[in-house]
């Protein structure tokens, strides 16, 4: 099982404060099932250059692989790149894929969405140098119209969701709704600590199978490890 989406590293963002909080969260995946964890710190052009977050994601890793047990889940180094005008034209972007593969996770503003802003996005998929998958879609998906997403799906861009989407009554129709439709193909704890931000990947997958079956759970994991395996779609 893979966790496409996390704030495991320790004292890198607002995610885990220390390799003793990271070990915890890994812990709990690992009961979860998770084998697999992209550590997707955020990168935001604003605060540091990529050269700058590639060292401090460096350091961060190996202070934590220093103190990881022999069966803790595996670890990939990502990034959730928040956009930013001109993220087109980013000649390191490349560099902030998910390790092994062209996968980029983005963060989309929680707003509607200019015009420009989905023009530089649909430019970076007809590129065909990434994949693209939009992070957490639930937190901006209906400040969004149906067509922009439409578009976007029809591009091959990937749709991830948080494990918690799924579990609370007021958002969980939606999520299977979503699900079901063919609009979210990837999950992710967007775990940051063992309190508020908890990974609850066992949980999602349990209500997803319990409503949609274990094929959907099935189609999931087939499509994470053939990204994995291929390094992209």
């Amino acid at each position: 099982m893979i966790d496409f989406h996390s704030h495991i590293l320790p004292g890198i963002d607002d995610g885990s404060k220390s390799v003793a909080m990271s070990l915890q969260m890994l812990e709990s995946m690992k009961r979860q099932g998770i084998d697999t964890v992209a550590a997707t710190s955020h990168f935001y052009v604003t605060q540091r250059s990529v050269r700058r977050f590639l060292f401090r994601r460096e350091e961060a890793f190996e202070k934590l692989k220093a103190e990881l047990p022999a069966d803790a889940p595996r670890i990939l180094l990502g990034a959730e790149v928040l956009y930013f005008p001109g993220i087109s034209r980013m000649e390191e972007l490349p560099q902030l894929c998910l390790e092994g593969t062209n996968l980029l996770l983005l963060e989309m503003p929680f707003e509607h969405w200019t015009e420009y802003a989905v023009r530089e996005v649909r430019e970076l998929a007809h590129s065909q140098e990434y994949t693209l998958m939009f992070a957490h879609i639930e937190r901006y998906y209906s400040q969004q119209p149906v067509s922009v997403w439409d578009e976007f799906l029809e591009l091959g861009v990937l749709m991830q969701s948080n494990a918690d989407f799924f579990l609370p009554f007021s958002t969980r129709r939606k999520a299977l709704k979503l699900l079901k439709e063919g609009r979210i193909h990837l999950l992710g704890t967007d775990a940051h600590n063992m309190s508020g931000r908890a990974p609850h990947m066992a949980e999602a997958r349990s209500m997803i199978a319990k409503r949609l079956g274990a094929a959907t759970l099935e189609e999931i994991d087939s499509l994470g490890e053939m990204i994995l395996r291929e390094g992209g779609l």
